[in-house]
């Protein structure tokens, strides 16, 4: 008897925040940092550090940040200039 495969899968990879400043909030993911600085990423700058920890990973280069419902891809991180912050 095989038994199937429980859940959905995640990445494997570490993710975490590793530092928070006055400037921005640095991401680590897959043996790399990512500096996300508050004027490209408005979210994180009046939110609690709780809030701004509790980051999550639910699919390969995708963070979740489910205190702050903020959802962001690696390469909006990589490439915020691609992705301008745009409000009506």
């Amino acid at each position: 008897m095989k038994s199937e495969k429980a859940g959905t899968t995640i990445s494997e990879a570490k993710t975490e925040i590793t530092n928070i400043s006055s400037h921005g909030i640095w991401l680590f993911y897959d043996s790399k940092e990512y500096f996300l600085p508050f004027d490209q990423f408005p979210w994180f700058e009046k939110a609690n550090i709780k809030e701004v920890l509790n980051v999550e990973n639910p699919s390969q280069d995708h963070f979740y940040w489910p205190d702050l419902d903020v959802d962001l891809h690696l390469d909006s991180i990589k490439n915020p200039e691609k992705y301008p912050l745009i409000s009506k």
